[in-house]
């Protein structure tokens, strides 16, 4: 009766080897990625709170966990393939015209392979760092997060702004954070043309202390007014700005102008 209860069983392993084996890899590969990822993030938790980890360690090590558990489920992914002699041998006759290969696969994955180059060079030079307050394009926020191929910002409102890492390692970036604990408070006011610009840094002067109020730009049409408050704490400068130009507009308006 054994016999007999396990023929079905070596039939249906040997008519269907190459895909158990194949889902088998990938579901060890997943489930020991999960089990790397959960231990990885265990132990960095454990760290920055014996160590008191900087904010460049703290997102070099969360980019190495995430680069693992990508590594693994990529090995799992690429031996579950394997399994199948129509992909080996299509892998095989591709790979014989490397040149083609390398431009067909380069083409299809050039905004993947991009992001994830962008990040590695992020988590390296550090132009910014899980914890620091940014500017990119607009928006404005926390760093959360520097993952393999996108960064999260959570802007003052609560919602989180998701940037491409090749974008970010492209473009223009403020960083309030990075070299200095504190950041100048610093807004700008906007006049009408006809509007006395003198009259208007004396107000605020005379209404906001300790501020420095200057005539910034001259426009045809507008006069730009900037104020300049005192330093502070990074995460704390846009409510410190929307308290200063509340105080500076008050003051324009105690003193008739607009």
């Amino acid at each position: 009766m054994a016999h007999d209860g396990a023929t079905p069983l070596a039939a249906l392993w040997s008519s269907h080897q190459n895909i158990l084996t194949a889902i088998v890899s990938f579901a060890v590969a997943v489930a020991l990625a999960a089990l790397v990822d959960r231990a990885l993030s265990r132990r960095g938790r454990t760290l920055s709170r014996r160590l008191d980890l900087t904010p460049e360690s703290a997102t070099r090590l969360r980019f190495l966990r995430r680069a693992i558990v990508a590594t693994i489920v990529a090995i799992g992914a690429f031996v579950a393939a394997s399994q199948f002699q129509a992909l080996d041998s299509i892998a095989t006759s591709i790979l014989a015209s490397g040149a083609l290969a390398a431009a067909v696969l380069g083409f299809a994955a050039r905004q993947t392979l991009a992001n994830v180059i962008a990040g590695v060079m992020i988590a390296i030079t550090q132009p910014l760092r899980i914890g620091d307050e940014v500017a990119f394009e607009g928006e404005s926020g926390r760093v959360e997060d520097v993952r393999l191929t996108y960064t999260y910002i959570r802007n003052g409102a609560g919602a989180r702004v998701i940037v491409p890492n090749e974008r970010l390692a492209a473009g223009i970036l403020r960083n309030d954070s990075i070299l200095e604990p504190v950041v100048a408070t610093d807004v700008s006011l906007w006049l009408a043309a006809d509007a006395d610009a003198n009259a208007a840094v004396a107000a605020i002067r005379r209404a906001v202390p300790d501020v420095e109020a200057t005539i910034a730009e001259v426009a045809f049409d507008s006069t730009r007014i900037k104020v300049a408050g005192g330093m502070g704490d990074p995460h704390t400068r846009a409510s410190r700005e929307n308290e200063l130009r509340a105080a500076a507009f008050a003051a324009l308006r105690d003193a008739g102008l607009r």
